[in-house]
Protein backbone atom coordinates (compact mmCIF):
# COMPACT_ATOMS: atom_id res chain seq x y z
CA UNK A 1 0.00 0.00 0.00
CA UNK A 2 2.96 2.41 0.69
CA UNK A 3 4.77 1.60 -2.70
CA UNK A 4 0.86 2.34 -4.32
CA UNK A 5 0.40 5.79 -2.40
CA UNK A 6 3.94 7.02 -3.30
CA UNK A 7 3.32 6.20 -6.98
CA UNK A 8 -0.27 7.74 -6.70
CA UNK A 9 1.41 10.83 -5.15
CA UNK A 10 4.22 11.41 -7.81
CA UNK A 11 1.84 10.67 -11.06
CA UNK A 12 -0.04 13.69 -9.62
CA UNK A 13 2.99 16.00 -9.01
CA UNK A 14 4.13 14.64 -12.69
CA UNK A 15 0.59 15.67 -14.22
CA UNK A 16 0.37 18.97 -12.20
CA UNK A 17 4.07 20.05 -13.49
CA UNK A 18 2.61 19.25 -17.24
CA UNK A 19 -0.14 21.88 -16.30
CA UNK A 20 1.58 24.40 -14.37
CA UNK A 21 -1.23 27.46 -14.78
CA UNK A 22 -3.63 25.25 -12.61
CA UNK A 23 -1.00 24.87 -10.05
CA UNK A 24 0.10 28.45 -10.36
CA UNK A 25 -3.07 30.49 -10.46
CA UNK A 26 -4.04 29.53 -7.11
CA UNK A 27 -1.11 30.76 -5.47
CA UNK A 28 -0.76 33.97 -7.67
CA UNK A 29 -4.42 34.36 -6.14
CA UNK A 30 -2.95 34.35 -3.00
CA UNK A 31 -0.15 36.64 -3.44
CA UNK A 32 -2.32 39.22 -5.36
CA UNK A 33 -4.93 39.55 -2.54
CA UNK A 34 -2.06 39.82 0.55
CA UNK A 35 -0.54 42.78 -2.03
CA UNK A 36 -3.55 44.41 -3.23
CA UNK A 37 -4.27 44.56 0.77
CA UNK A 38 -1.65 47.27 1.99
CA UNK A 39 -2.20 49.10 -1.53
CA UNK A 40 -6.01 49.65 -0.49
CA UNK A 41 -5.77 50.30 3.34
CA UNK A 42 -2.28 51.97 3.88
CA UNK A 43 1.00 51.29 4.69
CA UNK A 44 0.59 51.84 7.84
CA UNK A 45 2.07 49.20 10.15
CA UNK A 46 -0.29 49.10 13.34
CA UNK A 47 -3.56 48.83 10.80
CA UNK A 48 -2.01 45.81 8.85
CA UNK A 49 -0.49 44.05 11.71
CA UNK A 50 -4.31 44.27 12.90
CA UNK A 51 -5.93 42.66 9.70
CA UNK A 52 -3.26 40.15 8.96
CA UNK A 53 -5.13 37.20 10.47
CA UNK A 54 -8.21 37.85 8.55
CA UNK A 55 -6.14 38.66 5.35
CA UNK A 56 -3.86 35.58 5.27
CA UNK A 57 -7.10 33.13 6.14
CA UNK A 58 -9.34 33.99 3.74
CA UNK A 59 -6.78 34.60 1.12
CA UNK A 60 -5.76 30.83 1.62
CA UNK A 61 -9.07 29.92 2.27
CA UNK A 62 -10.31 31.24 -1.38
CA UNK A 63 -7.03 30.11 -2.98
CA UNK A 64 -8.01 26.64 -1.68
CA UNK A 65 -10.86 26.38 -2.98
CA UNK A 66 -9.98 27.42 -6.36
CA UNK A 67 -7.05 24.48 -6.73
CA UNK A 68 -10.21 21.86 -4.90
CA UNK A 69 -12.14 21.51 -8.41
CA UNK A 70 -9.53 19.20 -10.67
CA UNK A 71 -8.76 16.59 -7.75
CA UNK A 72 -11.08 14.20 -9.02
CA UNK A 73 -12.62 16.04 -11.86
CA UNK A 74 -10.30 15.43 -14.53
CA UNK A 75 -9.57 11.99 -13.63
CA UNK A 76 -13.60 11.29 -13.54
CA UNK A 77 -13.50 12.87 -17.30
CA UNK A 78 -11.17 10.54 -19.14
CA UNK A 79 -11.63 7.48 -17.12
CA UNK A 80 -9.19 7.37 -15.10
CA UNK A 81 -10.97 7.34 -11.82
CA UNK A 82 -12.98 4.33 -12.33
CA UNK A 83 -9.41 2.33 -13.33
CA UNK A 84 -8.30 3.80 -9.79
CA UNK A 85 -11.09 2.96 -8.00
CA UNK A 86 -10.49 -1.18 -9.79
CA UNK A 87 -7.14 -1.29 -8.23
CA UNK A 88 -6.48 -4.11 -5.75
CA UNK A 89 -5.37 -0.99 -3.62
CA UNK A 90 -8.11 0.22 -0.71
CA UNK A 91 -9.66 3.18 -2.43
CA UNK A 92 -9.12 5.04 0.43
CA UNK A 93 -5.12 4.73 0.54
CA UNK A 94 -5.35 6.31 -3.00
CA UNK A 95 -7.68 9.01 -2.24
CA UNK A 96 -5.44 9.81 0.60
CA UNK A 97 -2.50 10.05 -1.69
CA UNK A 98 -4.12 12.63 -4.18
CA UNK A 99 -5.05 14.75 -0.84
CA UNK A 100 -1.48 14.67 0.29
CA UNK A 101 -0.45 15.47 -3.42
CA UNK A 102 -3.14 18.45 -3.36
CA UNK A 103 -1.80 19.61 -0.29
CA UNK A 104 1.93 20.02 -1.53
CA UNK A 105 1.07 21.64 -4.55
CA UNK A 106 -1.55 24.30 -2.97
CA UNK A 107 -0.87 24.45 1.07
CA UNK A 108 3.15 23.68 1.05
CA UNK A 109 3.47 26.95 -1.52
CA UNK A 110 1.70 28.78 0.92
CA UNK A 111 4.27 28.03 3.49
CA UNK A 112 7.24 28.43 1.36
CA UNK A 113 5.55 32.61 0.91
CA UNK A 114 5.06 33.22 4.36
CA UNK A 115 8.23 35.62 5.02
CA UNK A 116 6.57 37.66 2.10
CA UNK A 117 3.59 37.98 4.38
CA UNK A 118 5.41 38.86 7.20
CA UNK A 119 6.99 42.01 4.86
CA UNK A 120 4.00 42.57 2.95
CA UNK A 121 1.86 42.64 6.16
CA UNK A 122 4.29 44.37 8.68
CA UNK A 123 4.14 40.93 10.59
CA UNK A 124 6.59 40.59 13.72
CA UNK A 125 8.38 37.68 15.31
CA UNK A 126 5.52 35.44 17.32
CA UNK A 127 3.24 36.70 14.47
CA UNK A 128 4.59 35.18 11.73
CA UNK A 129 5.70 31.96 13.40
CA UNK A 130 1.52 31.84 14.68
CA UNK A 131 0.79 32.25 10.64
CA UNK A 132 2.96 29.61 9.44
CA UNK A 133 2.13 27.39 12.31
CA UNK A 134 -1.40 27.88 11.85
CA UNK A 135 -0.83 27.50 7.69
CA UNK A 136 0.81 24.31 8.47
CA UNK A 137 -2.22 22.57 10.66
CA UNK A 138 -5.04 24.00 9.04
CA UNK A 139 -4.41 23.93 5.17
CA UNK A 140 -3.96 20.32 4.86
CA UNK A 141 -7.25 20.24 6.54
CA UNK A 142 -8.47 22.37 4.22
CA UNK A 143 -7.72 19.52 1.56
CA UNK A 144 -9.19 17.35 3.60
CA UNK A 145 -12.63 18.59 3.87
CA UNK A 146 -12.71 20.11 0.12
CA UNK A 147 -11.93 16.53 -1.24
CA UNK A 148 -14.93 15.33 0.64
CA UNK A 149 -17.40 18.26 -1.19
CA UNK A 150 -15.50 17.43 -4.47
CA UNK A 151 -16.49 13.58 -4.51
CA UNK A 152 -19.53 14.55 -3.61
CA UNK A 153 -20.12 16.64 -6.64
CA UNK A 154 -17.48 15.53 -9.41
CA UNK A 155 -20.52 13.91 -11.04
CA UNK A 156 -22.16 17.19 -11.56
CA UNK A 157 -21.92 18.96 -15.12
CA UNK A 158 -21.47 22.73 -12.82
CA UNK A 159 -20.82 21.59 -9.10
CA UNK A 160 -18.73 24.87 -8.67
CA UNK A 161 -21.28 26.93 -6.99
CA UNK A 162 -22.59 23.62 -4.69
CA UNK A 163 -19.34 22.44 -4.28
CA UNK A 164 -18.37 25.89 -2.19
CA UNK A 165 -21.60 25.52 -0.54
CA UNK A 166 -21.03 22.18 0.82
CA UNK A 167 -17.46 22.76 1.95
CA UNK A 168 -17.65 26.77 3.25
CA UNK A 169 -19.22 25.77 6.17
CA UNK A 170 -16.88 23.32 7.07
CA UNK A 171 -13.88 25.77 6.50
CA UNK A 172 -15.59 28.08 9.16
CA UNK A 173 -14.18 26.85 12.09
CA UNK A 174 -10.39 26.27 11.09
CA UNK A 175 -10.78 30.40 9.93
CA UNK A 176 -12.05 31.39 13.20
CA UNK A 177 -9.45 29.11 15.24
CA UNK A 178 -6.52 30.17 13.34
CA UNK A 179 -7.07 33.88 12.81
CA UNK A 180 -7.62 33.93 17.01
CA UNK A 181 -4.46 32.37 17.22
CA UNK A 182 -2.92 34.92 15.04
CA UNK A 183 -4.75 37.35 16.89
CA UNK A 184 -3.56 35.91 20.41
CA UNK A 185 0.22 35.95 18.92
CA UNK A 186 0.50 39.47 17.92
CA UNK A 187 -0.95 40.82 21.17
CA UNK A 188 1.94 38.50 22.74
CA UNK A 189 -0.85 36.18 24.13
CA UNK A 190 -0.24 32.11 24.29
CA UNK A 191 -2.15 30.53 21.09
CA UNK A 192 -1.55 27.20 22.20
CA UNK A 193 -5.48 26.32 22.90
CA UNK A 194 -6.39 27.44 18.82
CA UNK A 195 -2.93 25.12 17.49
CA UNK A 196 -4.15 22.00 19.84
CA UNK A 197 -7.78 22.69 18.35
CA UNK A 198 -6.37 22.64 14.79
CA UNK A 199 -4.31 20.13 15.56
CA UNK A 200 -7.24 17.91 16.62
CA UNK A 201 -9.39 19.10 13.19
CA UNK A 202 -6.34 17.67 11.24
CA UNK A 203 -6.23 14.22 12.93
CA UNK A 204 -9.87 13.96 12.69
CA UNK A 205 -9.94 15.09 9.07
CA UNK A 206 -7.15 12.66 8.34
CA UNK A 207 -8.64 9.88 9.96
CA UNK A 208 -11.82 10.26 8.50
CA UNK A 209 -11.82 12.13 5.22
CA UNK A 210 -10.36 9.55 2.93
CA UNK A 211 -12.88 6.80 3.99
CA UNK A 212 -15.61 9.24 3.17
CA UNK A 213 -14.20 10.29 0.14
CA UNK A 214 -13.96 6.70 -1.06
CA UNK A 215 -18.04 6.48 -0.46
CA UNK A 216 -18.54 9.63 -1.87
CA UNK A 217 -16.95 8.82 -5.30
CA UNK A 218 -18.76 5.74 -5.52
CA UNK A 219 -21.86 7.11 -5.18
CA UNK A 220 -20.96 9.79 -7.74
CA UNK A 221 -19.36 7.24 -9.95
CA UNK A 222 -21.83 5.06 -9.84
Amino acid sequence: MLQSLVQVIRRELLIAFRRQADVLNPIWFFIIVITLFPLGVGPEPNLLARIAPGIVWVAALLAALLSLERLFRDDFSDGSLEQLMLMPTPLSVLVLAKIIAHWMLTGLPLLLISPLLAVLLSLDWATWKAVVLTLLLGTPTLSFLGAIGVALTVGLQKGGVLLSLLILPLYIPILIFATSAIDAASLGMAFNGQLALLGAMLMGSATLAPFAVSAALRVSVN
